[in-house]
């Protein structure tokens, strides 16, 4: 009796989109398995679950699986990887001194114009940055100067082409554009790190495949992959 093929529906954060992507189309030729892959931030697909929409895999936030594992949505949660919100200018650029709060405060108080993920989308970095602004004194030059953006990949197509001058989103998302140049993450103690998670749901049909969809996220063959994505993978794995 041959292997028991499952179609398996992922729900992923998106600024993971293109190596979660990649590891996916590993996993279907490696075990046959379909998989349906959904990307939203994070706040989106909590929405999408809160309305009652259902999926074998989540791929999200630690924290927003951390309260479905307590709700008992999903099972078990593995972690998947990390990355950093970061700093990006134009390639070919002399880059602003952010190696310290005052420094960076001041790259900021500088530039002519400055993209950043928009808190209004649910995206982690957007929510962290619209909080950090505030905290830095910063809110009213940010709103004179400030593009926010739809996605991370948005900001730093804006430092590319030129029209931000800076721009700080997850490190993962600046990564794959061409032009831009991550010059590092937000100065210690200013730094926000985000770990992804991810559980198989307790509604599943699939659970084997489900889990085994999450093995090959974590295996260690693909740390190559997410380190060359921008992400951190965690210790334990």
């Amino acid at each position: 009796m041959g292997k028991q093929v499952a179609k398996l529906k992922v729900m992923c954060a998106r600024s993971m989109h293109q190596v979660v992507g990649a590891l996916t189309e590993a996993f279907r030729r490696e075990s046959g398995h379909a998989v349906e892959l959904s990307f939203g931030t994070v706040g989106a697909l909590q929405k999408r679950l809160d309305d009652g929409e259902t999926a074998d895999v989540l791929v999200l936030g630690a924290p927003a699986i951390d309260k479905l594992v307590k709700a008992g949505t999903v099972g078990t949660a593995s972690n998947i990887a990390t990355t950093s919100v970061g700093i990006t200018v134009r390639e070919g650029t002399t880059p602003p001194d952010v190696s310290t709060p005052t420094a960076f405060k001041q790259a900021l108080v500088a530039a002519r114009s400055v993209a950043f993920s928009d808190a209004a989308v649910g995206g982690s970095a957007g929510v962290y940055l619209a909080k950090l602004f505030v905290e830095m004194g910063l809110a009213d030059a940010i709103a004179r100067k400030g593009m926010p953006q739809q996605s991370g990949g948005e900001v730093a197509n804006r430092v590319a082409s030129g029209e931000a001058d800076i721009g700080m989103t997850l490190i993962a998302e600046i990564v794959p554009i061409q032009g831009a140049h991550v010059i590092g993450p937000l100065p210690a103690p200013l730094g926000n790190d985000t770990t992804y998670a991810g559980a198989v749901t307790t509604g599943s049909t699939a659970k084997d495949a489900a889990q085994a969809f999450i093995g090959a996220l974590t295996h260690a063959s693909a740390h190559g992959a997410w380190e060359a994505a921008g992400f951190k993978v965690p210790k334990q794995l």
